[in-house]
């Protein structure tokens, strides 16, 4: 039996129907990818789905007992508070109480009578609702994603706070998770620990995302969403490809024929009298029956006809950087660094979110000045900076009035084009140009940036996450556009096809606070940090032999004789580990038991003895292995 079914449902917000009598069956354990162009209304099925979106007809079916959590593409602005207040929200009266017990916990004084009596009442309340489970779910959840419950939400990164709207969703054990482009403005060391969290999650997943990596590794299944019909492909996203290709041509070919057919009809009909005749009017209410079906024929959306408006050429060097440093104290966000930028690099920048691929850029730019080193530019620089929140949009105006403030005109490579044909081009459509930004969705917005960026003349494009919220095909688009674009590319991005595609070299933000650059992109850095690693690895295994060979050895010498302390140390070790092994997991099991919270606090007192004891753990253990080395060796 199907976890939800969709039978025969209609949606529409004016003009086209978004969903036509859409029917679809989700099942267990399915990862379904949606695909759809943007504005075909994935949001508004997924939003249907989750309950939040009641259809004009049809019927939302969902199995007695199923839970669905909805992660939507938009991070919640109006949220305040700690993580674990929201990730327990979406726990009801549960949530309420857990909460309420989390800060009490927290302050709690054995000393107050009051304190003490209320903690009780919350722990009998909680227990009578059944909601230990949860608060250890939370844990759990939490850890994983690496967020902690006692963080303020309002003081996070973009990213941060993505995880906590993910944790909100995962809390809750779900049986359909819906996620609405879950990649969008999270770091791209995040993205891959996503895919591989996804990956082993062992629930039923319908994503919509546009990142190609995820969707090729993750989804078994593909539906796509197409002028408010519904195609269910059950294959992979290349097999999806080939098949798409094969039916967009047959169709072509039926539209061909049908009208042919249909022009033929209408030379008949305008020969005139036989028309007319009784023995003909079967053939006159065909006509009418074509000409209603050609009316009602749904074209598709057409492609965006993006085209950058190129400068005259830089110098040959464009920018120099020498032995920049930054920070914002305490830390030190560039540390020593040097860039060379010549005319037709493609460069790429990665790095965790605040780790300063944005500041980096606005060193070379010239809009931070650096604490110290240099900034040398070329000549001739023509500069264009697209930013990732998109404040360079006045949601007050319409689109024209944000893409060409005065006047109807848009000169593009020499052109002149009016504005109405230039915004078409970027699937506008006379009407939509006269909207106001902040009606519109974010791939419309993010087309609108481009719109205008692009309508103006540059040798130099910096570009910071331009990828978030396009459609799949836009985006290879955009590819097309930045590989052929004879000019200079800075771009911040965290799409790792999209890296792979356009970078020739790509800036690295590393975990240890090093900024290099590295040839290629995202597949490069991963096969040399690898290599890093592995090189690591074996030095450090090389050097433990040759040390431990040479101490055997060398002619004239003998190795260093334990000391009586160091051998009763050794036979000391095992049952100092095995008592510590033991400890370890009684704490754990008593933390994963709900009566533990009822009958008493000091949870995070027990939580920080576990660190504490795995960190000991681990000294002993490494102990214990050098000191067995050396009394193998006499």
């Amino acid at each position: 039996m199907a976890l939800v079914s969709l039978q025969n449902v209609s949606l529409s917000f004016g003009g086209a129907p978004l969903l036509e009598n859409l029917n679809l069956q989700i099942e267990k354990n399915q990862n379904i990818c949606l695909l759809g162009r943007n504005g075909a209304g994935k949001t508004s099925l997924m939003r249907t789905i989750a309950g939040e979106q009641a259809p004009d007809s049809g019927v939302v079916q969902v199995s007695q007992g199923v839970r669905i959590s909805h992660f939507a593409q938009k991070i919640p602005d109006n949220l305040s508070g700690s993580v674990f207040s929201i990730i327990a929200a979406g726990l009801g009266a549960s949530g309420e109480l857990l909460v309420r017990y989390h800060e009490l916990e927290k302050s709690y004084n054995s000393g107050d009578q009051t304190e003490t009596a209320l903690l009780e009442r919350l722990r009998h309340q909680i227990e009578d609702a059944n909601a230990w489970n949860c608060l250890d779910e939370i844990g759990r959840v939490t850890s994983r994603l690496g967020i902690e419950s006692d963080w303020q939400y309002e003081n996070l990164s973009g990213g941060q706070k993505r995880r906590v709207i993910l944790a909100a969703a995962l809390v809750s054990r779900p049986d359909v998770l819906l996620l609405d482009e879950p990649t969008n403005h999270l770091d791209i060391n995040t993205i891959a620990w996503l895919e591989e969290f996804l990956q082993r999650l062992g629930i039923t997943i319908l994503f919509v995302t546009h990142d190609r990596m995820l969707l090729r590794r993750l989804a078994s299944r593909i539906i796509e969403l197409d002028r408010g019909h519904l195609y269910d492909w059950s294959c992979d996203y290349d097999t999806f490809l080939r098949r798409k290709e094969e039916l967009l041509a047959a169709e072509a070919k039926d539209w061909e024929r049908f009208d042919k057919k249909l022009a033929q009809e209408e030379v008949w009909i305008r020969k005139g009298i036989k028309a007319r005749r009784t023995r003909n009017e079967g053939r006159v209410r065909s006509l009418k029956k074509l000409r209603e079906e050609r009316r009602q024929r749904r074209q598709h959306v057409g492609k965006v006809s993006m085209q950058i408006s190129v400068a005259q050429n830089s110098g040959k060097d464009v920018i120099e950087a020498r032995n920049l440093v930054f920070s914002y104290p305490p830390n030190d966000i560039i540390r020593d660094f040097s860039l060379k930028i010549s005319r037709g690099d493609k460069i790429g920048i990665i790095g965790a979110n605040g780790c300063g691929k944005t500041t980096l850029v606005k060193l070379l730019l010239g809009q931070l000045k650096p604490h110290a080193g240099e900034v040398e530019y070329g000549t001739n620089l023509e500069i264009l900076y697209y930013d990732q929140m998109r404040e360079q949009l006045d949601e007050s105006k319409t689109v024209w009035e944000n893409v060409l403030p005065t006047g109807d005109v848009v000169e593009v490579d020499g052109r002149s084009v009016h504005i109405i044909t230039y915004l078409q081009n970027f699937l506008f459509t006379p009407d939509r140009a006269k909207t106001k930004v902040s009606v519109l969705s974010g791939g419309e917005r993010n087309r609108v940036l481009l719109a205008r960026l692009f309508s103006r003349p540059a040798n130099l494009l910096v570009l910071d996450e331009p990828t978030n919220d396009l459609d799949v095909e836009t985006l290879e688009l955009l590819e097309e556009l930045l590989i052929d674009f004879p000019g200079t590319v800075l771009l911040i991005c965290h799409d790792r096809t999209f890296l792979n595609n356009v970078a020739s070299s790509t800036i690295v933000f590393a975990e240890n606070g090093e900024v290099r650059e590295i040839v290629g992109g995202y597949d490069e850095w991963l096969n040399e940090r690898k290599l890093q690693e592995d090189d690591a690895r074996r030095k450090a295994e090389a050097v433990k032999a040759e040390r431990l060979a040479k101490s055997a050895a060398e002619p004239g010498t003998k190795p260093i004789k334990m000391s009586f302390k160091e051998k009763q140390e050794l036979q000391q070790l095992p049952g100092l580990i095995e008592q510590k092994e033991l400890e370890i997991s009684q704490i754990e099991q008593k933390l994963s038991d709900p009566e533990f919270y009822r009958t008493g606090t000091g949870a995070a007192d027990l939580a920080s003895r576990l660190k504490q004891l795995e960190e000991e753990l681990m000294t002993d253990l490494q102990r214990w292995e050098d000191l067995q080395n050396r009394n193998d060796q006499q």
